[in-house]
């Protein structure tokens, strides 16, 4: 058996090796390192993956998040809803803009933002609200764009961790993952589930006006070259991480189907256990299993964790310190308690591997050894 990985890319790799390298040698071949063609090729076979009107390609998903802030215009000193549990950049590019993060708790089953949570914060200086799609599947989209309409806000997903989810409206429409708020964003870090092989992220919008402001503010202010409309970043993918990516886009969903068939076997294996609750799908999205996330019962999470690693198993805490209580955050004079579910979510969850390349004897192996410890 090969050595358990959290996420396995250079597997993922030799699957894909010869149309990776020709892709790499066609942009080496062409010296368009910038900008090249293969960036808008990537971008228009992107656009038709998730049926959106326009996907704006940039430097990485941090990136892409504060450019779809500053295409909203927003002044210093509005605020801006979001989850407390989730990586730190949805709320870092908030407080790079002076705007204020307002933290809700999440829904302990789904990982994602809590309904009555959000429509509690609103409050006259609230602007936009960011979901997260965490760890794969949609947070309560035709819910939070109701109550976006209904208060005047902007909505901007966070759609990092849940490329090709799919929410299903209550009217059966079914719509991608990123592409149901005004702005979606999206990061290719290598071990997403659409990866490249550095850093990488992209806009979604269905807005023509918008659209054309991301792509301007993403090339230094500019429409016409040399002549700035506005303050803009530097934030582009290059030719070579697009030439990558239009090469797995074509085996995204393939990718997604092995995650599936991962979180399957979790499932079955480890059912019914007294001190282990399962990762909740919501009924009203798909899941593309970026992370497989279980909620330890108890206080044996951290002995777990050990246990694991002493049989050679790789498992991730995904996320030990919820937002408030981080140092970076101290300013905005969030407490212990303020964010209960979110704060027991840190303390209980663990994250397993992972990945596209998972074989059964490795997901035996690594169930057994989970049920093991236990014993």
């Amino acid at each position: 058996m090969n050595k358990i990985q959290m996420v396995d890319l250079k597997g993922q790799y030799e699957k894909i090796k010869s149309d990776i390298d020709a892709g790499i040698q066609e942009v080496i071949d062409s010296t368009m390192f910038i900008k090249g063609s293969k960036v808008a090729d990537f971008a228009k076979h992107l656009e038709k993956y998730l049926s959106v009107k326009h996907v704006v390609p940039v430097g990485n998903g941090t990136d892409a998040l504060q450019i779809a802030l500053m295409a909203l215009e927003l002044k210093p000193g509005d605020e801006v809803i979001t989850p407390v549990f989730t990586f730190i950049a949805t709320a870092e590019v908030i407080a790079l803009m002076g705007l204020k993060p307002v933290f809700v708790d999440v829904d302990a089953a789904t990982f994602n933002i809590d309904i009555a949570s959000l429509e509690k914060a609103i409050t006259p200086r609230t602007k936009a609200i960011i979901p997260v799609h965490l760890f794969g599947q949609n947070a309560s989209m035709e819910t939070i764009l109701k109550i976006a309409a209904a208060h005047n806000l902007y909505v901007v997903e966070d759609a990092c961790q849940s490329i090709g989810a799919e929410y299903v409206f209550s009217d059966g429409t079914t719509v991608k993952s990123g592409c149901m708020g005004d702005i979606g964003c999206t990061s290719f870090f290598p071990s997403k589930n659409l990866g490249c092989f550095g850093d990488g992220g992209a806009l979604f919008t269905n807005n023509d006006e918008l659209a054309e402001k991301i792509q301007s503010i993403a090339n230094h202010g500019m429409k016409v070259r040399y002549y700035h409309d506005r303050v803009g970043v530097n934030s582009r993918l290059d030719s070579i991480q697009a030439a990558i990516l239009d090469v797995k886009l074509r085996h995204l969903d393939g990718y997604t189907a092995a995650r599936r068939n991962a979180a399957a076997f979790y499932d079955r294996a480890l059912a019914n256990h007294k001190d282990i609750i399962l990762p909740v799908r919501a009924a009203d999205t798909t899941h593309v299993f970026h992370q497989y996330t279980l909620r330890i019962n108890g206080t044996k999470r951290d002995e777990l964790k050990k246990y694991l690693e002493s049989k050679e198993i790789p498992s991730m805490i995904y996320y030990p310190v919820p937002l408030h209580l981080q140092k970076a955050y101290q300013y905005l004079n969030y407490k212990e308690g303020d964010f209960p579910v979110s704060e027991y979510l840190s303390g209980n969850v663990l994250s397993l591997p992972m990945h596209t390349e998972l074989t059964n004897q490795q997901l035996h192996y690594i169930t057994t050894t989970i049920l093991e410890f236990w014993d």
